[in-house]
């Protein structure tokens, strides 16, 4: 039996907002639009750029959504490059709950909004780049909530989705949870609220990511003949 814990990036694993909310003004800056507050930005995150720059921007040209993604890509480059990138800290508990679902047998994946690379360079400082049996990202799949990205994941960790948890912060994550037919978790650390995780149906909402393993283990226990 395979159990996959899938998570979210941005606002589940990391707090990045302060990166993302500079690159993504730096973008509009550029193409001289009126620059979204910080909140709107927030909101945004975790979808795939062109939707997230579509859903900032609605009223301009479809082409424009496209260049102000290619410039929100180029301007975190730079920052990375020039050192102007701020701390993207794990949230509190976050090792220590993945160091328990790996010991209790469960396998890892990541489905994020953010690039191959991006998400790669987040794994890397954090230590966690051996962790995770399947990472899927904007970079080949349509933007969440279409649920490709938990499709895949759990063709290439040999899951089911009554085994299968994703673990997110925003909406988007828990209706891809729910497009995919897996068990929604939502965090109440994240950018989006509680009402809001539970309005879209994740029956469950953390506190704190302590939590997440009793919780996983509660939502997909292992046969009796299999428990230690």
């Amino acid at each position: 039996m395979t159990r996959l814990a899938v998570f979210d990036c941005d606002g589940t694993l990391v707090d990045s907002q302060a990166n993302i909310c500079r690159a993504m003004e730096l973008a509009f800056g550029s193409a001289q639009l009126p620059l979204p507050d910080r909140a709107a930005i927030r909101r945004i995150v975790g979808l795939s750029l062109v939707e997230a720059v579509a859903r900032l921007a609605p009223d301009v040209e479809p082409a424009l959504h496209a260049s102000v993604a290619e410039d929100y890509k180029r301007h975190f480059r730079a920052m990375r490059t020039d050192g102007g990138l701020a701390d993207e800290p794990l949230f509190d508990g976050v090792r220590v709950a993945i160091e328990r679902l790996l010991a209790d047998g469960w396998l890892l994946g990541v489905a994020t909004g953010k690039s191959d690379r991006g998400l790669a360079l987040i794994l890397e400082h954090h230590g966690f780049s051996d962790h995770f049996v399947t990472l899927q990202t904007a970079d080949r799949h349509p933007s969440k909530p279409h649920p490709s990205m938990l499709e895949l994941a759990m063709t290439e960790a040999g899951a089911d989705p009554e085994n299968t948890v994703m673990i997110g912060d925003t909406s988007f994550d828990i209706a891809m949870a729910a497009a995919a037919g897996v068990h929604p978790i939502g965090v109440a650390w994240g950018y989006h609220t509680v009402a809001e995780l539970t309005a879209a149906g994740a029956r469950h909402v953390l506190d704190h990511a302590s939590a997440l393993p009793a919780l996983a283990d509660t939502l997909c226990p292992l046969p009796v003949a299999m428990r230690a």
